[in-house]
Formats: structure tokens, C-alpha cells, sequence
């Protein structure tokens, strides 16, 4: 089937989970008028400058959620989803109009989304600790629930090689507390696994993070970045994204520190073309919250600023040259002079 067959999904999927145009405010009028360039766009390191569109603004698309999380960009729609984890929905904002509507309620708090090579829906599901996959008619198929006999914790991001294989983490803060999912027991470590949707073989991939959170393969997919938020044990212990070489595309070695995050903490991760890491920061003040662009040599280049604390981000729109940034209770956007890693 061709990825184009999504945009027939997407319309059943309309149907199957009530889309109601209109039932959520989108247009979120800007108090005052941005001054060009935007000062919440800061270049720390001239090789910043390229990316930085200075007739382009920080948009605040949509507010009203409790915890935005796992945009995904659904190109041959026109349109993102991203969940909304403790209102237990995803929401669709359509590129078109600016309308958001609910794609998905109950969602099993969902939290990262992607798509899969061939343009299917993949999604983390905190509730039912589970990753599934919604097929071209609608429907969602379990891709896995469990690892050698025991519960997955709640799986919470994820990332398709070009060979189809799944990477997802599963730190448990779905089951942490009831807040986003239901307080449970952890029956599995911390790990980042690699499953095979065809054959359905999982293998740990990476145990040596307390947290494994946000993770991103770079352009040439030789390198996996992935980040752990965990909070540190001790007030110097640092707070990082570590990077591993990618051996035969099916395992992990060499891991070491990409970049400390500390006083804050990164969430989710993408590369884009050339490589460079742009990361949801927060959790440090205002100064703090919002994106951190990383060249690939570890150097903190730019900074994206957001007046709320930033956990996901995608790249997308009609030219993949648009920054879609989930941050607290909003759905953020700015247009970049790069593109995102094609993921599907």
C-alpha cells in the first residue's frame, strides 16, 4: 500500500473517533505585535545563523491542554496530532485552517507518536503500556505489550529505522502516579527496546538509563541519541542526552554523554538534515524552557524560548521547514532554514 492510502485512513479515522470541527479554540490572537527578528530566537553560535528565519515568529497555535505531548506531522493530510496525556485524547491541528479538533478520546493516554515507514500511525499508550499501530481502515493493532512474560511499564517515545524496526523507550512515568495513566507496579526495568513489527522480536537495546525518555536517530542513522530525564541523585550529577553508535542497525555501543542538560531537563529529541540535535528543554526557569539546538559536535548553537516548559517537538508542514513544539498546555510553531529528518 502507498503512504498516500493514509489520507483515507485519516478519514475513516474521522469518522471512528468523532472529530468534531470547531470544538476546541485554535486561533490564539497575540497580545502585542512581535518585533522582527524575534528575540525569543537566540543565536549563541554563529552556526546558528542560517537556521534563523528573522522575518519568522514564535506562533502559539493552540492552548487548553494540561500536558502536550508526541507531535507527529501527517504530511499527506496537511495536518499534526499530538496528545494531550491527562485529558486522555489526542488532538489533530490542521495546517489549512488552523482548526484543532479531538482525533482521538479516549486515547489510553498516549504519549510519543510517529509513523511508521509506510505512513501508519504509531503511538505509545501510557494506560494500556503498550505501543500500537492504527491501520490504513482505522483500527489499532498491538504491537507490544509485554517482554518476556511481564507488563511494559508505559512506553513513552519512539523512532523507525529505514529498515521498519520500532526503538521506543519505557521509563514507567505512566504508572508513576494517576495523573497520566493509572498507578501500577513496575515489572520490567527502565529499557529502550527494538521490536520487529513483523515478526513481532523485541530486544533490549539499551538498561544503562534510569529514565529513557526522547530519542532520535541522526540523518545517517550510524548514531541514536537518547535522552535520560531521570532526576539526579545527587545536586552536581549531570542530567544528560548520551549518544551510541548504531551497529548493523540492530544494536547499541559505545554509549557516552552527548550533552548535560543540567539545571534542566530535555524531553524529546529530532535531528534535522544536517544533523544537528534541536531538544524540548525545561524544568530550569524561563530562561531555560523551551528548545536547544546542539551541533553535532555537542556545542549549544541557538535557543528557541517559550514561556512554558517544553517536552516534544517535531519538524513538518508543507515543507518539512516548520518547528511544531508541544510545550505545557500549548501547541507552539516556528518556520527554520532547515529541515526535519524524513521519518516515513
Amino acid at each position: 500500500m502507498q503512504r498516500r492510502t493514509f489520507v483515507s485512513m485519516a478519514t475513516g479515522a474521522t469518522m471512528a473517533f468523532a472529530l468534531k470541527p470547531g470544538v476546541l479554540a485554535s486561533e490564539q490572537e497575540p497580545e502585542h505585535p512581535v518585533p522582527y527578528p524575534d528575540p525569543a530566537v537566540e543565536v549563541v553560535d554563529p552556526r546558528f545563523a542560517k537556521y534563523h528565519i528573522i522575518s519568522a515568529a514564535v506562533e502559539r497555535l493552540f492552548t487548553g491542554a494540561r500536558w502536550t505531548e508526541g507531535p507527529v506531522w501527517i504530511g499527506d493530510g496537511g495536518y499534526l496530532i499530538f496528545s494531550d496525556i491527562p485529558n486522555n485524547r489526542m488532538l489533530r491541528w490542521l495546517e489549512e485552517t488552523g482548526e484543532v479538533t479531538v482525533f482521538r478520546s479516549p486515547s489510553n493516554y498516549s504519549n510519543g507518536n510517529s509513523r511508521d515507514r509506510v505512513g501508519r500511525l504509531l503511538t505509545c499508550e501510557h494506560d494500556t503500556r503498550r505501543v500500537t499501530r492504527t491501520e490504513y481502515d482505522g483500527t489499532v493493532s498491538v504491537l507490544m505489550d509485554s517482554f518476556q512474560g511481564k507488563k511494559l511499564n508505559a512506553p513513552n517515545d519512539l523512532v523507525v529505522h529505514s529498515d521498519g524496526a520500532i526503538w521506543f523507550s519505557d521509563p514507567g512515568y505512566g504508572i508513576m502516579s494517576n495523573y497520566e495513566g493509572h498507578k501500577a507496579a513496575f515489572e520490567l526495568p527502565a529499557n529502550v527496546y527494538r521490536l520487529d513489527p513483523t515478526t513481532r522480536m523485541a530486544t533490549v537495546v539499551a538498561s544503562d538509563l534510569e529514565k529513557p525518555n526522547g530519542l532520535c536517530f541522526s540523518p545517517d542513522e550510524k548514531l541514536l541519541y537518547i535522552v535520560d530525564s531521570a532526576v539526579p541523585k545527587h545536586p552536581d550529577a549531570p542530567i544528560p542526552i548520551r549518544v551510541y553508535d548504531v551497529v548493523d542497525g540492530a544494536r547499541l555501543t559505545n554509549g557516552r554523554m552527548f550533552v548535560n542538560m543540567s539545571p534542566g531537563t530535555s524531553d524529546g529529541i529530532r535531528c534535522d538534515v544536517d544533523g544537528n540535535v534541536w531538544s524540548a528543554a525545561g524544568w530550569a526557569g524561563k530562561d531555560f524552557n523551551g528548545v536547544h539546538v546542539f551541533a553535532p559536535d555537542g556545542t549549544l548553537i541557538g535557543k528557541i524560548h517559550l514561556p512554558e516548559t517544553c517536552a516534544n517537538l517535531c519538524f513538518g508542514g508543507t515543507k518539512r521547514n516548520r518547528l511544531f513544539m508541544t510545550a505545557s498546555q500549548s501547541l507552539y510553531a516556528l518556520y527554520v532554514g532547515t529541515e526535519g529528518v524524513r521519518m516515513a
